[in-house]
C-alpha cells in the first residue's frame, strides 16, 4: 500500500512543531488562588439547633433533657474544634438551660408519678383516704 490519501493524492509530511514564542516584556497575569477554605461548621450548628430545640422541649420530660445535652456536648466539641463561635455559644447557652429546666422537669414529673401510683395503691389495699402531695382524697373518688 502506498502513502496516498483518498483521491489519489500523495499524503504530505508531518508539519514540525512551532518552537515556543519569545519571552514577552510584559509579565503574565498572576493566577487566580484557590478559594479561601471555609471552616467547618457542622458541628456548631447542629449544637445550635439541638440546644434550642432542648430549650424548647424542656418541658417534656426526658426529651428536652437528652437534646440539650447532645447539643451541649456538640457545641462545646464545636468550641474545641475552633468552628464558628456564635454557634457554639448559642448552642452552650440553649443547651445548658434547656438542659437544667429538662431536669428539674423531668424529677418533678417522675416523684408526681411515683406519688400517684402509690395512692393508687394504698386505695387498692383497701384504704379509705390517701394523701397525695399533703392534701386528703377519698380512695371512693379515685377511678383506677
Amino acid at each position: 500500500m502506498s502513502d496516498t490519501q483518498p483521491g489519489g493524492q500523495p499524503a504530505s509530511n508531518p508539519v514540525p512543531p512551532v518552537p515556543p514564542a519569545a519571552p514577552s516584556e510584559q509579565p503574565a497575569a498572576p493566577a487566580y488562588g484557590a478559594a479561601p477554605a471555609q471552616p467547618k461548621k457542622a458541628l456548631a450548628i447542629t449544637g445550635m439547633a439541638l440546644g434550642i430545640a432542648g430549650l424548647v422541649l424542656s418541658f417534656v420530660p426526658f426529651l428536652g433533657a437528652i437534646l440539650a445535652l447532645v447539643g451541649l456536648v456538640l457545641s462545646i466539641v464545636a468550641l474545641m474544634k475552633k468552628q464558628p463561635k456564635a454557634f457554639s455559644i448559642t448552642g452552650l447557652v440553649t443547651g445548658a438551660i434547656g438542659l437544667v429546666i429538662g431536669i428539674i422537669v423531668t424529677i418533678t414529673v417522675v416523684w408526681a408519678l411515683g406519688a400517684g401510683v402509690d395512692a393508687v395503691q394504698q386505695c387498692m389495699n383497701g384504704a379509705e383516704f390517701v394523701e397525695i402531695a399533703g392534701q386528703t382524697v377519698s380512695c371512693s373518688d379515685v377511678n383506677y
